[in-house]
């Protein structure tokens, strides 16, 4: 059965790989046909699939950051999550679906920080060969107001 533990291990995981730079790493918590998107919590609410990032494979996953290291101009930055403990709605053997909430605080090469995101984490799980993957994650922001120096991923 996969546990609140394994999830809270899961996502403190996925938070380092962000939080240290290790971005190469995050495609990796996520099943090579995955769902990734960024959202609001209005366009959540109205069932609206838009959001303000999204991809539906590791692959677009890996060229995100791919772009991130070799493409994109863009501010540094640094993220430290601080993460809920995950409400599990739903698990068994293989599965399971739960909620986190989460608050993003940005640094700034400055040395300036500010809360970036707030919101909620809205999870599917399985687990594969052993591991335990996101087959679909939905990070649902609180703010409708989304910085233009959204970069890294939440």
């Amino acid at each position: 059965m996969i546990d609140l533990l394994q999830l809270a291990a899961f996502n403190a995981a996925y938070a380092q790989a962000i939080d240290s730079d290790s971005l190469e790493q995050w495609p990796g918590f996520f099943t090579e046909d995955c769902h990734y998107r960024i959202t609001h919590v209005e366009n959540e609410a109205q069932g609206l699939p838009a959001g303000i990032v999204w991809a539906d494979s590791r692959d677009m996953l890996s060229d995100r950051i791919a772009a991130l290291r070799e493409a994109n101009i863009y501010e540094r930055q640094r993220y430290r999550h601080l993460l809920g403990m995950p409400l599990v709605e739903a698990a068994d053997e293989g599965t399971a679906r739960a909620r986190t909430p989460f608050v993003v605080v940005r640094t700034m090469h400055t040395g300036e920080s500010d809360v970036f995101a707030t919101g909620e984490y809205h999870d599917r799980f399985v687990r594969r060969d052993g591991r335990l993957l996101l087959a679909e994650r939905v990070a649902v922001c609180d703010s409708t107001v989304t910085d233009t120096l959204l970069a890294l991923p939440l």
